[in-house]
């Protein structure tokens, strides 16, 4: 089953940077504003490693990925970036307030490495497809770099949280502490006491895991190691490659959050309200809200969607609650399992988006038409005010149960089905390979 191996983490050297100034969201959460502020914060800020603005024009030998090399390299030279003198793994907490509300959870996991399998070996299962750019992308820092600046969000099961016990209650460890900039307090600890490290290593063993976030970086690592394998020179570096940085989180933890993603069509040049409000009823109760706080109606969706599938489509400034009719799963494409009838998400994407909008999959997954929002409320100002937009679907958020059935099954769920809240800092630890 699941292998999982202490390492000895290239970490930011706390007298030479402030970890504040240097640590990064994941690179496909950072937008160009985000970008722009982490460059101006440090001159060692990692997202010159794993987002790099190229230095002028781009060639074979020298490119932004060269100059990440160059910069990991460098920082290691000044001691900006040291390597802890024994393998370790790496209690991590994020503290977090609840988007939409005023309460507060705290999430937890550890970092260590573990080893790759491909998904037919059935103990790494994923749970969506994956897009052959952003694959391509990090394949290519991975092979300049040689180094995992980021962890792959694993999940895992022990509803007794004997690991989450065994790591977080002695006090004794030291802890590193940052908060980013949406107000979450992450603290990482070292720890590599043998016996520990015994036996985490032995809980996790009989454990078969999903990836809840890090489907391409997973992918990029198994093509790396398998790259790496096909070359004779290569052999004394295969080893490294066998394994990833992964963060493992407890799935049957009370601090696991899973938010909406909601869906914004737009540019749709032939939409017409009131026909697609008709067609709709085919499968769909449809019911207008008399609402207008954000909170109230997803208080409504949430009801909804205890009964049958359910959405809220904001056009202009109009709601309506649309909740599945009994059958409405029997015009569904003979593809989909009954598991993933279940979901709103194939509901949306099948039945309303392809067939009553007339969305490509190909489109759908291209973002053709199509922007995802975490904020129901910015999703519903942009149906209101912004001429571009056709309709707002507001989205009950996926549950942990259902993405464990759906990735134990073998099957995926839909683009953007899953919002694990809040991501895993890049920087806190780095794998070298070799």
């Amino acid at each position: 089953m699941a292998e999982i191996f202490p390492f000895a983490a290239l970490r930011y050297n706390p007298q030479k940077v402030r970890l504040q100034d240097v640590i990064t969201q994941p690179y496909d959460k950072i937008s160009p504003q985000m970008q722009q502020d982490y460059y101006e914060a440090s001159p060692y800020n990692l997202v010159r490693i794993i987002l790099g603005q190229p230095h002028g024009a781009e060639t074979e030998r020298d490119n932004r990925y060269t100059q990440a090399a160059a910069y990991l390299k460098s920082w290691m030279r000044e001691g900006v970036l040291s390597q802890d003198n024994s393998p370790s793994i790496y209690a991590y907490s994020q503290k977090f307030k609840i988007p939409g509300t005023n309460r507060t959870a705290e999430r937890r996991g550890f970092i260590a490495t573990g080893r790759l399998h491909e998904y037919s070996e059935k103990i790494v299962f994923r749970h969506e497809q994956t897009l052959a750019k952003p694959k391509s992308d990090r394949l290519n820092l991975l092979r300049a770099t040689r180094a995992h600046f980021g962890q792959i969000f694993m999940l895992y099961s022990d509803p007794a949280q004997s690991i989450d016990s065994l790591l977080f209650d002695d006090d004794h460890f030291a802890w590193q502490q940052v908060v980013d900039e949406y107000g979450v307090e992450h603290r990482i600890r070292r720890i590599s006491e043998p016996a520990i490290l015994n036996i985490v290593q032995t809980e996790m063993a009989d454990r078969k895991l999903i990836i809840a976030d890090g489907h391409h970086r997973y992918e990029t690592a198994l093509n790396f190691r398998d790259e790496l394998a096909a070359s004779q020179a290569a052999n004394p570096l295969v080893e490294g490659a066998q394994a990833a940085m992964m963060t493992f989180v407890n799935m049957d933890s009370p601090g696991l959050m899973i938010l909406a993603t909601h869906r914004v069509v737009h540019g749709l040049n032939d939409f017409d309200a009131e026909q697609f409000l008709i067609r709709t009823r085919d499968s769909y109760e449809v019911k207008s809200l008399e609402l207008s706080n954000t909170e109230e109606i997803k208080g409504a969706l949430a009801e909804s969607g205890k009964k049958t599938n359910s959405f809220v489509a904001a056009i202009r400034n109009k709601l309506y609650l649309l909740a599945a009719r009994p059958g409405a799963s029997d015009r569904l494409p003979a593809e989909f399992s009954s598991r993933q009838r279940r979901l709103d998400v194939v509901h949306l994407h099948a039945l309303i988006l392809e067939q009553l909008l007339g969305i490509s999959r190909e489109q759908i997954t291209d973002q053709q038409h199509i922007r995802y929002l975490r904020d129901a409320g910015e999703a519903l100002e942009q149906a209101r005010n912004d001429p571009a937009v056709n309709v707002a679907f507001l989205m009950n958020p996926v549950s942990i149960e259902q993405v464990r059935e759906i990735a134990f099954s073998g099957e995926v769920l839909p683009q953007k089905s899953t919002d694990f809240f809040p991501k895993l800092l890049s920087g806190l630890a780095i794998y070298l390979v070799d």
